[in-house]
């Protein structure tokens, strides 16, 4: 009889054992996640097929320019699980190595000059004089803010690229002279609502961007749209100096092909749920589709510069990051 009841209690008790580690298994809880505006409707997609999936977790996406993200990490101590940046330097330059220890490059971009039917030559501008129109006193034209969006300072390395491409000393200046300070916007989404309501004429955007908001948009040669790792030689020699890591400082930035990059931080407070979703998000058949059909090519399969860097990436994650510069 004793032996009988013994057996009961461990049957019962491996039960019991079995179901909490199963649900415990499963994701759940908050998932805080600071993006790069660019990436906001793909995300949407993403967080409604990564919710569906697993129901029990609430991801909670804020959006905003990549740098201003970081500094919400590392200047205002806000509490994230995961940062995905439009620049991937962003992540390497603030966060790694006190907040994060690793950043796998995800995808890829290149900017492009917006406009709508409402912008003054719109039926006029192209690929060759594109950079006269923005010249024009009649014309009104912006973009997000150097010091907290990658879009900012590539915007202003594409000017200045522009300058060498087309031979055109002093090109830049006068672009740059053309357009007031007041159209430097902290996010790019507010450029879209700008050109949309017809307040300015012009705006600078990724393609994706363009493609995912219904502008029209002119594409610029590969020299200086930085959307062609080919031409990183040439794409060097622009540079900006933003905001560094501390107030008051500065640093350099020099052009480089458009990179996209993504982390989960070191004390993330869901690091379960947080590399479930990159293991959604980084598959060629997840989120990776859902950035192609919005006209963001992604790698495929995503990648680290080296293998000292995949060694430190969650086991869940390695059989889809392969090492490559």
């Amino acid at each position: 009889m004793k032996k009988s009841l013994l057996l009961i209690v461990f049957v019962v008790f491996g039960f019991a054992l079995l179901f909490s580690t199963t649900a415990s298994a499963e994701p759940h809880g908050k998932l805080v996640m600071f993006h790069a505006g660019s990436l906001n409707v793909p995300f949407k997609t993403m967080e409604k097929n990564f919710e569906a999936r697993y129901p029990k977790v609430d991801l909670l996406r804020e959006a905003s320019g990549s740098t201003k993200a970081a500094r919400k990490i590392t200047d205002k101590k806000r509490p994230c699980d995961i940062m995905a940046s439009a620049d991937y330097k962003v992540i390497d330059k603030l966060l790694i190595p006190k907040y994060a220890d690793w950043n796998i490059r995800f995808a890829t971009n290149q900017l492009v000059l917006c406009y709508t039917g409402k912008s003054r030559y719109a039926n006029k501008v192209n690929a060759d004089n594109w950079h006269q129109i923005l010249q024009e006193k009649n014309v009104s034209w912006g973009h997000s803010d150097p010091n907290l969006d990658p879009c900012g300072y590539r915007s202003l390395m594409v000017l200045q690229l522009a300058e060498k491409h087309y031979k055109k000393s002093g090109l830049y200046d006068k672009i740059i002279a053309n357009r007031p300070q007041s159209n430097v916007r902290p996010k790019a989404k507010e450029l879209i609502t700008l050109l949309k309501s017809g307040q300015i004429d012009y705006a600078w955007e990724y393609l994706s961007v363009a493609v995912q908001h219904g502008l029209k948009y002119v594409i610029l040669p590969d020299e200086i749209n930085l959307g062609n790792y080919r031409h990183d030689n040439f794409y060097k020699q622009a540079v900006v100096k933003v905001t560094g890591k501390k107030p008051g400082t500065m640093m350099e930035l020099k052009g480089k092909s458009v990179t996209y990059g993504i982390t989960i931080l070191r004390d993330a407070k869901n690091k379960e749920a947080a590399e479930a979703f990159l293991k959604y998000m980084l598959d060629p058949e997840g989120g990776l589709k859902v950035l192609k059909s919005m006209g963001q090519p992604p790698f495929v399969p995503v990648r680290v510069p080296e293998g000292k860097m995949k060694k430190k990436l969650p086991k869940t994650l390695k059989g889809l990051v392969e090492v490559k510069r």
